[in-house]
């Protein structure tokens, strides 16, 4: 982190930290929105899931794509991390493994703005109980 030597260096990175934390939390009515979730449990964070969550950040900013990128717990994937669940309004939410920073930015070219699915992801394979009744 640089140093702070002036009030307009302070300034500076306030804006760069609230502009940060609008497009990580920005919405009234997620569920109208794109949301992106990165899995940040130990085991995605010592995986990288702390550079997938700013390369999604650059991209969704540089693209100004409006979405809602956020971090959760485990989602019990260890063996794919780091993993992120995106959410597209209308369709059912789609989680992908081994995501790496190019892959990252991959997802959003490809499945968020196209919807082409890419590969490494991880299918549904359970049954909510309420299913079975």
């Amino acid at each position: 982190m640089n140093k702070i030597k002036s009030l307009d260096d302070l300034r500076r990175m306030k804006q760069s930290l609230e502009k940060n934390m609008t497009i990580r939390e920005k919405s009234d009515s997620p569920e109208s929105q794109i949301q992106i979730r990165v899995a940040m449990a130990t085991c995605g964070i010592a995986a990288g899931a702390r550079e997938v969550m700013h390369a999604l950040i650059r991209k969704i900013d540089h693209d100004k794509i409006p979405a809602i990128v956020t971090q959760g717990g485990c989602m019990g994937y260890c063996y794919a991390e780091p993993t992120i669940e995106v959410r597209v309004p209308g369709k059912d939410p789609v989680v992908f493994g081994k995501v790496n920073p190019e892959r990252a930015e991959e997802i959003v070219d490809k499945y968020i703005k196209n919807g082409e699915l890419v590969g490494e992801i991880i299918p549904v394979n359970f049954q909510n109980v309420n299913d079975q009744i």
